[in-house]
């Protein structure tokens, strides 16, 4: 057509950045530049790739991604590390360490994956059973 230019793309506004969400089902995602200082609770999955310290407290899994940095005490279902965790970690259904990740603090969880090539330093427990009604 005459006089028509081809539609642009969508720009995002500055200072928001369209992420592809890195799991899928995630709802929440702390980006890479975000530090929170405090309390994170909530009934979805949250991944952080930022720097949280405080407490992080879930009703469904949390995933550390590679630049992810915490400093905080975790509880939730599951939890999957790829960057750093400084803090005690207490699942009640699963930790994975993946290869590459550091973690500082202990575990409690029924299932306890850590891949070659993972730091930890900490102590594990498994038996949680009596642990559940804490």
């Amino acid at each position: 057509m005459l006089g028509v230019n081809p539609p642009e793309e969508a720009k995002p506004m500055a200072g928001i950045e369209k992420v592809p969400s890195p799991r899928s089902g995630a709802h929440t995602v702390i980006g890479s530049s975000i530090v929170i200082d405090g309390e994170i609770s909530g009934d979805e999955d949250l991944v952080i790739q930022g720097t949280v310290k405080g407490r992080i407290s879930l009703q469904e899994s949390l995933f550390v991604e590679g630049s992810g940095v915490i400093e905080a005490d975790i509880e939730t279902a599951n939890v999957e590390v790829s960057g750093q965790v400084t803090g005690n970690i207490a699942a009640t259904d699963k930790v994975e360490l993946k290869a590459d990740c550091k973690v500082v603090g202990d575990i409690r969880a029924p299932r306890i994956l850590i891949a070659d090539g993972a730091i930890f330093k900490g102590n594990v427990d498994m038996d949680v059973k009596e642990t559940k009604g804490k």
